[in-house]
């Protein structure tokens, strides 16, 4: 008993050192750094000098602090944090822009975001907010969807039953109880476990910012347990869940739809993950203003400021490691050469798979280590994105700054379930679940930059292998078969879209679609993935939930973005700060809060 009690005690004296200390380490959130915001830059040109400044050895800033591999939102927002801490680093990006899936694409005039759909917790005071105004000193801006955010429709797309979810925790409450007022007493419930679950989120971050000995005594011990019910509906799926609450099967549709965002059916899905995301949305979705290439055009700069560099068409080859094995620098291939880049720390936002498969030497990616991270994973769902451009304004359309969630049936376990054993041909003739949005309609700058035209997005799940016997194909050209199955699948999704705005139907000037093997080439996800790792019940076991940390088992080596925490922006950006922290030794969550408790004060005394 007392060999216990002291083995607790020291563990939590570590725990608190680690957390608490490393006051001497450099901190980014020293001083508030946010300034007045500038005029929405619109030249595409000046905007290009900073996304796509292309890789040459004469731009490799000189005595380097770390590198980065990739410019998503975690390689990103980790390589700022590290420069407002005064280190020079490196961000390489192998596609030819910089923001990994924050970055937009233009087609016969109509502009295109690939993966920014809408974020929460942007409200003012949220810590999310504060931590996306530090690292683009206040220059990003955000425009709020309408308050009925998300819609989900059931049955025919036309004339379905239609569910409104509405910002704000006590009006998405009262707009579920308006649509199933037999069902109050389920709906609080569901309701009182998403804040419980939700509020013990902050539990994941803990586990992988506390010395792995610790993480795991309290594992074993069960003493996690005791301090939320997080994690013991973690090893509960959203479907066993919500049948135990009710048996209206639209409620059962309605409380699991939102498994889009995450890529598990509900069946396999984590009820305490979902109850994150959920929680997420509560009061309210924003949208980028000026489109999603704004998050990365303005991150760079506050890089750039403490003399490092985001360079595009940077493809890297290798990790290099040094003679005691720790990391040292990456190769980078330009052209026919191999140029080899040295950095003391350097940090992978291309994900576990990428990282440990592709990058390092074949002689480290079997340590017993890394294969045992590895096998507690599996890759995630790949996606098919159609891309729609029509002439009208949102006003002469009618398009509006919300979300649709269209699904054929109330089933949702079944229909994707058929869906992915089908055959890729007779899938393609009717997704089970499209998610349908109006990027133009969410921005308020869009009239101005694009006066006449409207953008519709839409994205569905897809096997990486009814697509795989293209992967090494030329992209722009992978042969006829694989244009015709990409049409059909375009064409049962354009169905449903002119079903949901039948008013666009004569006015489409453009149409195409990304398929796992588009993710696979623009993105570099290895089996077309957008969400990384696989999000299932496994995943969000404690066990693997502490084991996966920017830390690796190659030394100097670290991990960042939706692999370390959650996927999607505020799982890569929060992944993004628990890597920084590590790197600096510093617990920045807690730098942060400070910063923004000193803020909040200063601000009082002034009123």
């Amino acid at each position: 008993m007392w060999l216990f009690l002291a083995v607790v005690i020291v563990l939590l004296f570590l725990a608190f050192r680690r957390l608490f200390g490393g006051y001497s380490a450099p901190n980014p959130f020293r001083d508030d750094c946010r300034r007045p915001p500038g005029i929405l830059e619109t030249d595409q040109k000046a905007r290009n000098q900073v996304l796509k400044r292309g890789f040459t050895t004469s731009k490799i800033p000189e005595s380097l602090d770390a590198i980065v591999i990739g410019s998503g939102i975690g390689g990103l927002a980790t390589a700022a944090l590290l420069a407002k801490a005064g280190k020079k680093v490196l961000v390489l990006e192998q596609h030819d822009q910089a923001g990994g899936c924050c970055h937009t694409f233009i087609e016969k005039g109509f502009e295109f975001d690939v993966g920014i759909h809408y974020i929460g917790q942007l409200h003012k005071n949220a810590m999310l907010n504060f931590l996306v105004e530090q690292i683009t000193e206040g220059q990003l801006q955000w425009d709020k969807l309408d308050s009925a955010f998300d819609t989900i429709i059931l049955g025919e797309t036309k004339n379905g039953r239609k569910y409104e979810l509405f910002s704000g925790e006590s009006e998405y409450i009262m707009g579920l109880k308006r649509s199933f007022p037999d069902e109050a007493k389920a709906i609080d419930r569901y309701m009182e476990l998403v804040k419980v679950c939700a509020n013990g989120g902050t539990l994941m971050v803990l586990l992988k910012m506390i010395p792995l000995p610790l993480a795991k005594f309290l594992i074993q011990s069960r003493l996690l347990y005791w301090f939320s019910s997080f994690f013991q509906f973690a090893s509960k799926s959203i479907t066993d869940v919500v049948n135990e609450l009710t048996t209206n099967k639209d409620l059962r549709a309605v409380f699991s739809y939102i498994f889009g965002t995450y890529g598990v059916l509900p069946k396999d899905a984590s009820f305490a993950l979902h109850t994150i995301v959920i929680n997420h949305y509560l009061k309210g979705a924003w949208y980028p203003r000026g489109g999603a290439s704004e998050i990365a055009f303005h991150i760079i700069p506050v890089i750039e400021k403490a003399g490092g560099a985001v360079l595009v068409r940077a493809p890297v080859q290798r990790i290099l490691l040094s003679k005691d094995g720790s990391a040292c620098g990456v190769t980078v291939k330009k052209g026919e050469d191999n140029i080899d880049i040295h950095a003391p720390i350097v940090i992978s936002d291309a994900g576990v798979y990428n990282t440990y498969e592709q990058l390092l030497p074949e002689e480290v990616r079997t340590l017993p280590a890394i294969q045992s991270q590895l096998s507690k994973l599996r890759h995630g769902v790949a996606s098919l994105c159609v891309f729609i451009g029509v002439n009208g304004s949102k006003k002469e359309l009618g398009l509006k700054a919300t979300n649709y969630w269209v699904f054929p049936d109330n089933n949702l376990d079944e229909l994707m379930t058929d869906y992915y054993s089908a055959s890729r041909e007779e899938a393609a003739k009717k997704a089970p679940l499209v998610y349908v949005a109006s990027p133009s309609a969410k921005d308020s700058t869009w009239e101005e930059r694009n006066p006449g035209k409207s953008t519709i997005s839409v994205v569905a799940l897809a096997p990486y292998e009814w697509f795989e016997e293209w992967k090494d194909e030329r992209v722009t050209n992978r042969g006829e078969e694989y244009k015709s199955l990409k049409n059909e699948f375009i064409q049962g999704i354009l169905k449903i879209v002119i079903e949901l705005f039948p008013q666009i139907e004569d006015k489409i000037e453009y149409i195409d679609a990304g398929t796992p093997v588009s993710n696979q080439y623009y993105i570099a996800s290895p089996r077309g993935e957008i969400y990384g790792a696989d999000h299932n019940l496994q995943r969000l076991s404690p066990e693997v939930i502490a084991s996966l940390r920017p830390s690796t088992p190659i030394k100097n080596l670290y991990l960042t973005g939706q692999d370390v925490l959650l996927c999607g922006f505020t799982g890569a950006l929060i992944g993004g700060v628990i890597c920084a922290s590590s790197v600096l030794d510093r617990n920045l969550f807690i730098a942060a809060a400070r910063l923004k408790k000193k803020i909040k004060k200063a601000k009082s005394k002034k009123e």
